[in-house]
């Protein structure tokens, strides 16, 4: 613990220098600090070159507790997971828990390497019914996830993140299991997608596969974005890395503004939609 505390103690000193870093995190001005973190990894030209602005968002309520999620360069998203009585206080919580994550991506034990695919491997391996030699075998999960691994050598775990995102989607969208039954290789279909970002377009894809399941099973949409959003929250308040939650209930709130929309009566905005879902939740 004490080698990690210096580790970041001294990538703070390099990508903060006006920063004491004894004191960074219990600095009130945090917002700055991680605005201020990423304009200099983007002048670094070390990660998401193209990408070099920190978003925030605050969940509207009449009062507290606040929500708010700041989404990263590259698309990683973080939220307050403490209880907040205040906007301010709930952007503050959120842009602390994103720059702790920031800080700790910089490790040397984040990258990934030969060592490191080693050991997710054999995590892998512990958590599942495979074997080591399936890891050679890109026909199956973990060769699958091996594969992944090598492809993204020398990154971090929050650039590779967003890769995982885009596969966690599919695999939840039913996307992965029609490329198998096409036949496609699960290499054929990382390599694919590796070539593409989570965008509007791909999100508007997905939620026309779920307007179609809709159809076939009324009642699926809600129940899915009752189950995101329960994901989402219990995610926020453990302070973990929430992409893939978020991009589910958006995803199911595009498809439930279209399918308000085609049927001609007003079509409700996201938060009414979220809300509507959320009765028999709490």
């Amino acid at each position: 613990m004490d080698r990690t505390l210096e580790s970041l103690r001294h990538i703070i000193a390099q990508v903060l220098p006006n920063r004491d870093p004894a004191l960074v995190f219990k600095d009130l001005n945090v917002v700055s600090m991680l605005q201020e973190f990423w304009e200099s990894k983007q002048q670094q030209k070390a990660a998401f070159p193209s990408e070099g602005v920190v978003v925030y968002e605050s969940l509207p309520a009449p009062g507290p507790p606040f929500v708010s999620y700041v989404t990263l360069p590259g698309g990683s998203c973080f939220g307050n997971f403490q209880c907040c009585l205040s906007r301010a206080e709930a952007r503050r919580d959120a842009a602390k828990v994103a720059l702790i994550n920031s800080l700790f991506n910089e490790l040397p034990s984040r990258r990934i390497t030969k060592e490191f695919i080693m050991e997710s491997v054999q995590e892998a391996v512990a958590s599942t019914s495979g074997t080591l030699n399936d890891a050679d075998d890109p026909s199956t999960s973990i060769g699958a996830y091996h594969y992944m691994l090598e492809s993204n050598m020398g990154k971090t775990m929050l650039e590779f993140q967003e890769l995982m995102t885009i596969f966690q989607l599919l695999h939840w969208n039913g996307s992965l299991k029609a490329l198998r039954e096409t036949k496609c290789s699960r290499q054929e279909v990382i390599s694919y997608y590796s070539q593409y970002s989570l965008d509007e377009k791909m999100r508007s894809h997905m939620a026309l596969d779920w307007i179609m399941k809709e159809r076939e099973t009324p009642g699926i949409l809600s129940q899915e974005l009752r189950m995101a959003l329960r994901q989402l929250e219990e995610a926020r308040k453990a302070g973990q890395e929430l992409r893939f939650y978020k991009e589910k209930k958006e995803i199911l709130s595009l498809a439930l503004t279209q399918i308000y929309s085609d049927s001609d009566t007003s079509s409700p905005s996201e938060d009414q939609l979220s809300l509507t879902a959320l009765c028999g939740y709490h």
